[in-house]
């Protein structure tokens, strides 16, 4: 079977970024870990072939493994007896191969018994997983959770959880329930202190990816008499001391390898992590920006699976007398799939470099006092994450589901049937702008990035770049683009109502989503030639719809919020 690093020379691509060198240095401390571990790398080079040959066996492993069995794992899917999940057989194996080959943990301190992996190899090997079964990437991208672990929770419960998951134990995070979903402050699974100090927690937990994992991350109501996030604290269960049971498996449309479980807790013991109160307003927000970013790496683990699936077939499928490649329909088809593919991934991997800055400063930071210089990084790099992720979740979930629909598409009738693995695929992609949050909530998330000038400082920045000259049309239809952006930012709030603005929100962070991904294919193309038809087809793509969302905003009335049911007084 292929490997799936080693066919993608995108992903070498990304990973040998200009960026990494200052990651790396940082994460390495200078590369002074070599001083206490024989197998940390020495160099920068040294580290680099360590990750590349790290991602080999991911993608070794996704080929030969993973990939082949995720047919099965779709019919199979996992089941519940005696009140706890069976896997899957194919996803029990999946999970055996990574634990042999260490793939558990990756991104967790030497100390731990992790990679000490930045998030960025980390995330591609997420990537690679989606592609290989965008189910099976649930299960063992959950191992991120442990990086709320290292950062909340305290010494003791840092040196007892985070080698298990090392070790291969998986993870999982409990927050929805049947009465709270995307609405986290409404959680009411009860967390009671003893008066040993220990405590319990009662109540229902509902639509938990990995619900029966061996260590869960719990949001439970610990402040009695309150009703909003003030009142959440964040817990540590261990399955080892019982107390929780699974209901019931949830039939989904897809993902089906991946159990998502009703979960009821009977005084069921745990730790507090962290301080109380602080469960939603601090925990959960990090805990859901990594899943975020997992699930924007899912996003396009899925769309290349797509483009693959749509390219083979068009090759081979003929009609007429000739391939289906041949006709002008499909082969745009192709060019628009890939160009969503490698704009996402950019963006993926863009947001990735930003996470792994402020994360590993954030380290430093516990080990000693950072710099002014630092600390300024610190805030810059933070912020511009912040407005990645849920650019990232949000665009790449969506660009994901309609490849998956033109995949679908280019297979014509046979798409449709399940001999082909796009109709897997196809009900796999749905759920990617749902859960984690939906891409309306990403739009909330982003909003405020469009109107304090954080993606406009970004574009900035990329704009300074010096392109090469075939370059030079596009960069410059980007600023003409940029400047529709900025007219469109100043129409709305020109409006000042709050409701007006949450009206106009989607249109405004596409907007910036469009320009932002451009640039970035950009300077991919800038680096690599091999990005140059992409670059040309998403600057077609990102120019349509900026001027779509252009039009529409300078042509629209307050007073017309009416015909969608707004209150158009209040706007």
């Amino acid at each position: 079977m292929a490997n799936f690093y080693t066919d993608n020379p995108d992903l070498k691509h990304h990973l040998t970024h200009p960026m990494m060198q200052k990651i790396v240095e940082l994460k390495e401390r200078n590369y002074t870990e070599a001083e206490k571990y024989d197998y940390a790398p020495l160099n920068y080079e040294d580290a680099m072939d360590n990750y590349e040959r790290t991602l080999e066996i991911v993608g070794e492993i996704c080929g030969d493994v993973i990939a082949p069995n995720a047919e099965g794992v779709d019919h199979q899917g996992p089941r519940v007896e005696k009140n706890r999940v069976i896997y899957a057989d194919g996803t029990k194996e999946n999970l055996e191969a990574c634990r042999k080959a260490g793939l558990m943990g990756m991104a967790m301190p030497r100390r731990f018994g992790g990679l000490n992996f930045p998030i960025t190899p980390y995330i591609m090997a997420a990537d690679i997983v989606s592609r290989a079964d965008t189910g099976f990437e649930n299960l063992w991208g959950l191992q991120d959770c442990a990086e709320t672990l290292y950062e909340f929770g305290n010494d003791d419960q840092r040196s007892r959880f985070i080698p298990r998951v090392c070790a291969g134990e998986t993870m999982s995070m409990d927050l929805t329930e049947p009465d709270a979903g995307s609405d986290l402050q409404s959680v009411m699974l009860k967390a009671t202190q003893k008066e040993d100090g220990t405590w319990v927690l009662n109540g229902v937990k509902r639509f938990i990816t990995n619900g029966d994992s061996d260590i869960h991350l719990v949001l439970a109501r610990s402040e009695e008499g309150t009703k909003d996030g003030r009142g959440l604290s964040m817990f540590i269960y261990d399955k080892r001391n019982g107390g929780v049971d699974v209901r019931r498996i949830e039939n989904k449309m897809g993902i089906k390898g991946s159990p998502t479980c009703e979960l009821t807790y009977k005084n069921a013991p745990a730790e507090l992590c962290g301080s109380t109160r602080m469960g939603l307003i601090k925990y959960v927000m990090a805990l859901m920006n990594g899943a975020r970013l997992g699930i924007a790496a899912q996003s396009v683990g899925v769309s290349e699976i797509c483009y693959r699936e749509a390219l083979a077939y068009a090759k081979e499928r003929r009609q007429f007398g000739k391939a289906i490649i041949e006709f002008p329909a499909v082969s745009e088809m192709l060019a628009i799939i890939k160009a969503k593919l490698d704009a996402s991934r950019s963006l993926l991997y863009e947001t990735a470099r930003y996470v792994d800055l402020y994360k590993v400063l954030e380290d430093i930071e516990r080990e000693r006092k950072l710099t002014p210089e630092e600390k300024a990084e610190l805030k810059a790099y933070r912020k511009f994450a912040d407005a990645l992720t849920p650019m990232s979740k949000g665009m790449s979930s969506e660009y994901c589901n309609q490849n998956a629909y033109d995949c679908i598409q280019i297979h014509g009738g046979s798409g449709f049937m399940k001999d082909y693995a796009c109709e897997r695929v196809y009900r796999d992609a749905r759920i990617t702008s749902i859960y984690e949050g939906t891409t309306q909530l990403q739009v909330v998330a982003a909003i405020r990035h469009v109107t304090t000038g954080t993606y406009k400082a970004l574009i900035d920045g990329y704009a300074a770049t010096e392109f090469k000259a075939e370059l030079q049309p596009m960069a410059e239809n980007l600023k003409r683009l940029t400047a529709l952006y900025e007219e469109a930012i100043a129409a709305v709030s020109a409006v000042g109502k709050a409701e007006y603005t949450d009206f106009m929100a989607r249109r405004l962070v596409e907007m910036a989503g469009n320009i932002v991904m451009s640039y970035l294919l950009l300077l991919d193309a800038n680096r690599n030639d091999s990005f140059m038809a992409s670059a040309q087809v998403y600057n077609k793509i990102a120019d349509a719809e900026v001027s779509k969302h252009s039009e529409f905003i300078k042509n629209f009335k307050p007073e017309q919020l009416a015909f969608y049911g707004i209150n158009a007084a209040e706007a």
